[in-house]
């Protein structure tokens, strides 16, 4: 679930921070630059753990701060394909089941994943497992906060940099009384998750099952 990966990366140090020992200042803007964030197809960053080098520093023209090539190893979230981790559902959708661990909430579990027979409840958005027993089939809704195993099946990276305008069509003046505004469906574009797991629940996989069964 956790990997330690080796890194390289140029820190900048600020004047005022010159007083302080230069392996605290670095991990300090390290930890600042990357924890809690994606790095394409490595994984969730979590915190440094060590330094393994320090090459020298530099201090540019124009610039009063001190730049430092670092090797380093930092902690990443990055499960195995087929890990099964502990999660708890966080909502329902047409799409699938939505878990988090805490920490990171972009897991998804489609409904080819689920346990089957499955099926989505319009009326109260959760999807719900038709368990079989002796007595007959009965209806077991995966409700948010439940805790469930999950396999995980694959993982999607997309890369959310910054990119460049779209080239646009040459523009026309704008008649009087016309609004330049862009159409709202253009303006709110959907945001979309740099790191998303996609999982399989695993048998028995639910703790709604194990209550059952109590």
């Amino acid at each position: 679930m956790f990997v330690l990966v080796e890194m390289v990366d140029t820190v900048r140090i600020p004047p005022w921070n010159f007083q302080r020992k230069l392996n605290e200042a670095i991990a300090e803007e390290l930890n600042k630059k990357l924890a809690n964030k994606v790095v394409y197809n490595v994984g969730l960053c979590i915190c440094l753990y060590d330094i393994t080098k320090l090459e020298d520093s530099y201090i540019f023209p124009g610039d009063g701060a001190s730049h430092t090539k670092v090797h380093f190893r930092y902690v990443v979230f990055h499960p195995c394909l087929d890990e099964i981790l502990v999660g708890k559902i966080k909502y329902c959708s047409q799409e699938g089941v939505h878990v988090t661990m805490g920490f990171f909430d972009d897991i998804l579990i489609p409904p080819e994943s689920l346990q089957q027979p499955a099926k989505f409840d319009e009326a109260e958005q959760v999807w719900l497992w038709e368990y079989e027993t002796d007595e007959g089939a009965h209806d077991l809704y995966m409700d948010q906060g439940e805790e469930i195993r999950f396999r995980v099946s694959d993982e999607l990276f997309v890369d959310t940099s910054p990119t460049g305008p779209a080239s646009a069509a040459p523009e026309t003046p704008a008649q009087p009384g016309q609004s330049t505004a862009p159409p709202p469906e253009d303006s709110m574009e959907k945001k979309e998750a740099p790191y998303t797991l996609i999982g399989t629940i695993c048998e028995p996989g639910l703790g709604l099952l194990s209550w059952w069964n109590s």
